[in-house]
């Protein structure tokens, strides 16, 4: 077995998890691996390779730090099939297999006693206001925001679903998710909690201005169209999965729609998905 470990080291902690998970591999004879960028960081005996190569040789990829550091981990990771355990090093981390406290439950892993759980992501393309050219694509485990920019304004967005208009949105914009996602961001802003079994599409408005506009869950076949009125004099933005943000222009058109590739996330645990939401939740709760 050979293993990626792909970990965030500016999260509080991270080295020392890090370390304590290849040490557990070191003891149990497994081969592990860091990408090149990470040269000079790591100060204990390891090996490195290109993020391609390591991606492509590895059996299963582990990573270390909090929900943002295993998303961006698990969406290389899906580019190459590759399975995912994410190990947390912070406080709250939903996508986590492992706390830091349980890495001798990795004996599971190297004795492939686990399940994977597939977990649908959300592909879209940017279309010019002359709805001809892709002008950026991207795909995301979690959400897709599209929201306004610096100016502390509201803006307008049209949205349809499989050529049916849904709403104009008056609002600091709207959030697209997986089911996934609907413990993120989608949850801060109001929306549903969603089974990551169930595969369907979010959206949720962002501070809409309206006593009536809700969250709608879409089948996961739908297509989701989202388009920025030309005479839209506000910046708006896009960002997948927190990364950061481009600005749409005026008369530019989304299309959010099911992507084809999967995350496939490992599970040693026998928590349920409600368990994992009480634990994580409950963390939160003052």
């Amino acid at each position: 077995m050979r293993i990626a470990i792909i970990p965030n080291l500016t999260r509080k902690h991270a080295y020392e998890v890090t370390k304590n998970v290849c040490d557990f591999l070191s003891e149990n004879g497994v081969e592990y691996f860091f990408e090149d960028n990470l040269k000079g960081q790591i100060g204990f005996d390891c090996q490195f390779m290109s993020s391609d190569e390591l991606l492509l040789t590895c059996d299963i990829v582990i990573a270390v730090g909090g929900d943002g550091s295993i998303i961006h981990a698990a969406k290389k990771a899906c580019k190459y099939n590759k399975p995912i355990l994410g190990v947390n090093a912070g406080n709250l981390a939903f996508m986590a297999g492992l706390e830091k406290n349980e890495i001798p439950l990795i004996k599971n892993l190297i004795s492939g006693n686990y399940v994977t759980d597939n977990r649908m992501l959300l592909e879209v393309s940017v279309f010019d206001k002359d709805g001809n050219s892709i002008v950026r694509e991207d795909f995301c485990v979690n959400d897709i925001a599209i929201a306004r920019g610096e100016p502390i304004k509201m803006v307008k967005l049209n949205v349809a679903c499989d050529g049916n208009r849904i709403n104009e949105y008056y609002a600091d914009g709207i959030i697209i998710s997986t089911p996934t996602g609907s413990t993120a961001y989608s949850l801060s802003a109001g929306g549903p909690v969603v089974d990551p079994r169930i595969e369907s599409i979010l959206l949720t408005p962002i501070c809409t201005h309206s006593l009536f506009a809700r969250s709608i869950v879409f089948d996961s076949n739908s297509e989701i169209c989202v388009t920025v009125p030309e005479s839209e004099k506000e910046v708006i933005c896009i960002s997948c999965d927190g990364d950061d943000s481009i600005v749409i222009p005026a008369g530019s058109k989304l299309i959010i729609k099911k992507s084809k590739v999967y995350a496939d996330f490992i599970r040693i645990k026998n928590d349920s998905f409600i368990d994992i939401l009480n634990s994580k939740l409950s963390q939160r709760r003052v």
